[in-house]
Parts: C-alpha cells; structure tokens; sequence
C-alpha cells in the first residue's frame, strides 16, 4: 500500500472533518502515510485534527495526522495535495449569488457571473499554491476540489507544469436525476458522460443493457402532467427526452433559465445564505465528535458526513497503488481524446488511473443537439481561466460577456465592476483597474 505525504489545503473548512472520515475509511490503502492539514483558521483545524486523530486511533490505522496553518512548512516534500478552499469563505458566495440576481442573471457558485468570480479568487490563491510546489515539493500532484474545478484546472494545466487532476462526482451521480424521475433503478444503467465539469452531457446510456431512451420517452408521457413529480426532476427529464441524451443538473440554468432565475429571485435566501446559518451547528457537531472516542458524523449535523470529496481520494489511491480503476476525472484534452475540443481545454471524461497517470477512454463525441452549448462554455472556461491568472478588467470583462449567461456586453460590464468591488480583498490590482 502506497505510503505517501498527503496535504490537504482547507483542512479546517466545513468539508474536512467529513473528508479525513472518508480518507481514513481508506485507511489501510494508505498505511505508513503522513497527512498534513493545512488552512488559517488554527482552531477549526485543531478540531479537525483531533477528529481525524481519533477515528485513527479507533481503526488501529499507521497513518500520522498533523496541522499547520503554514502552508509552505505544509507543503515541503509533499506527494500529494488535496485542494478544496473557498476564497472568502460562504459570505463571498452569498455575494457571488445575491449580486447578479439585482441584474436579471442567474447568481450560482460555479455558473455565470458567481463562477467567473469565485475562479478569480480561487486561481488568485492558486498562484502561490503553484509557487510553493515548484518551490518545496516538486514532485507534488494537485487534486483539486477548489471550485470551479474545471476553470481552476484550465489555469494550473496551460500557465504552469504542476500536474492537476480535478474531480467531481457529477458524472457519476447525474444520470439519477433523469432515471429516479423515469422511475427506473439506477444501479441498473450504464451511462457515459463528458463534456466540461457540471456541462457534460451522456454520450452512452443503456439499462439492462438497452438504450435507455425508449424507457424515458414512456415515462415522459405517463409523468408530463404527474403532480407527485418534482419540478427540478421533471425538467430533467424532460430536457433528456428532448436532446436524446441524460444532462448534468446544472443545465437547468441553461434550458430553464428565465423560470430558474424567477425561482432564486423570489426566494428568502440563497443558498450559501442557508450554509452560512447553518455553519455554527455543524461546527457544534465537530467540537462534540473531537471529543468522542470514536467520532461518528452525522450526516444530518455535518457536511456529507463520512464520504465527503471521496472521488479524490479514490483517484489519488488508484495512481499511488496503481489499481487502474475506472474514474471521471477534469484534465486537459490531449490528442483531442474529445473529439470537439481543442487539446488544451481542459474537459471532463471517464478515464483509467494507475501508476503512469490518468489515461482518457476512447470518447465519443457529444450529439450535435448539444454539442454548441459545451463547446461555448469550454471558450468561456478557458478566457476565464487567462484572465484569472495574467489578466485586466478587460480581460474579466470579455470573459464574462463570453458566458451563456450573461445577456449583454453592458450587463457584463456592470457585473464585473460591481462583483470585482465586493471582492476586491481577494484579487489582485491588475484585475481591479
């Protein structure tokens, strides 16, 4: 079993006490391994430590848990590093959903202008994490869950030679939307998706062993008018049978977009409004479990409870232990393993990993009923990325106009001014001017 330093970036968020649960439910594919918990927050990571320190001492693991908030110390001779932070923490993304909703668009973490504007700050942050691997741990991989992952991805891959694979396990839980509406099982379908992270689209879709469409054309016309039937699942549902093809979820802003957008304008709160509520009595939970003498998350009390960012840890056990297990993973399309997208998108798409790296399967192209809208997100993906790492306002600005979400050059230009204010704390002055 592969022994290996292991830091994770954001140890003390939200997210970590659920993540070392699920690194350690891995445990033994790890023994001999140090983990380093890294963020700037030192009492959140003291309590995460102490958690992940006991459900290790509780499963007779050999695997050493430490913390720093001194992410260069962290990194210094690192295999491997974890990354999931959030620049600004929830209150920025309450920013980032709140403010493009006084414009008339759709304000959402990783879409539209509340996207672009957390890859600012998250790549802005990557830039010394980048110079910290080149400096004290050059052999280092990323595995990235810093949002958005694949703009993040898109920076790191073209403006540095630090490896990074990101993941999101979007590909693999997005088909049960459409067939839990169609009253189908799951664990019964095998489906293929790619595209670009959040965007991907299937490409291949049986059940039983058959193509699924026929199965979903039924259910579509015995549930169109089923009021049991939940909005959001009908709506996928419904956009499968009319492409011909299973969507990721978040295409309901997409192909919903103006009864979305009447949705999140006519609520009390966003979403980040309800995590930040919800924040002290997860953080209530964590004090309590660190004093446990086995810690035992609860899902209802926590963030994902003991599975949480597992598709990483899953990629990161497969390449170390050389398993070549089959996994959806975000890196750049080499050799145009896409077919659509140039080499150096990044794109996501299932692949085998194992000690030589992350291989793509042989992909077969998106249905051209869906094809243009990907392509037009995996341009703005990549301006996004060019203007977080070396660019101005007008680089921002390009990109932003560039977004399927954005109506005009004008909204696009009073969004970024007003959103590159709020988060002015968190950017460089290149950006700001």
């Amino acid at each position: 079993m592969a022994a290996i330093k292991l830091v994770y970036i954001g140890g003390g968020s939200s997210r970590a006490a659920g993540t070392m649960a699920s690194f350690l439910w891995h445990g033994k594919e790890f023994a001999g391994s140090h983990v380093v918990l890294q963020d700037l927050d030192a009492d959140r990571l003291a309590v995460v430590e102490r958690i992940a320190r006991r459900i290790a001492e509780a499963q007779g693991l050999d695997i050493t848990i430490s913390s720093t908030t001194d992410r260069r110390a962290a990194l210094t001779d690192a295999d491997a590093v974890l990354s999931s932070f959030r620049p600004g923490d929830f209150a920025a993304r309450a920013l980032d959903e709140r403010i493009p909703l006084k414009h008339g668009v759709i304000g959402q973490e990783t879409q539209g202008p509340g996207g672009f504007f957390m890859a600012l700050r998250s790549i802005t942050e990557f830039q010394g994490i980048v110079e910290d691997i080149r400096a004290v741990a050059p052999r280092a991989v990323l595995f990235n869950y810093t949002n958005p992952v694949n703009i993040v991805s898109q920076a790191v891959s073209r403006f540095t030679d630090v490896p990074i694979w990101s993941m999101c396990e979007g590909p693999i839980t997005f088909p049960g939307t459409v067939l839990r509406a169609a009253g189908l099982d799951p664990a019964r379908a095998q489906v293929t998706m790619a595209g670009v992270n959040h965007n991907c689209w299937s490409t291949e879709h049986l059940y039983d062993g058959q193509d699924v469409m026929p199965l979903l054309d039924a259910a579509w016309a015995e549930r169109r008018d089923d009021p049991t039937l939940p909005t959001f699942e009908k709506r996928m549902l419904r956009l499968a049978v009319a492409m011909r093809s299973l969507p990721a979820d978040y295409f309901q802003y997409y192909y919903y977009k103006e009864e979305v957008l009447r949705e999140l304008q006519g609520a009390r709160t966003t979403r980040a409004e309800d995590l930040l509520a919800a924040l002290p009595g997860y953080w209530e939970h964590y004090a309590e479990q660190a004093e446990a003498e086995v810690p035992d998350l609860d899902p209802a009390r926590s963030r994902g409870g003991i599975h949480e960012l597992e598709l990483a840890i899953d990629v990161m056990s497969a390449f170390y232990n050389d398993t070549g297990a089959r996994l959806p993973v975000n890196l750049p399309n080499t050799g145009g393993a896409l077919p659509g997208f140039d080499d150096d998108v990044v794109v996501e798409m299932w692949c085998t990993v194992d000690a030589g790296g992350v291989h793509p399967e042989p992909q077969r192209p998106l249905p051209h009923a869906v094809r243009g809208l990907v392509q037009q997100l995996a341009e703005y993906q990549y301006l996004a990325a060019e203007a977080a790492w070396q660019g101005t306002r007008a680089d921002g600005v390009r990109a932003l106009a560039a977004n399927p979400l954005v109506p005009t050059l004008a909204v696009a230009e009073e969004l970024y001014d007003e959103m590159a204010w709020a988060h002015r704390a968190y950017l460089p002055e290149r950006l700001l001017r």
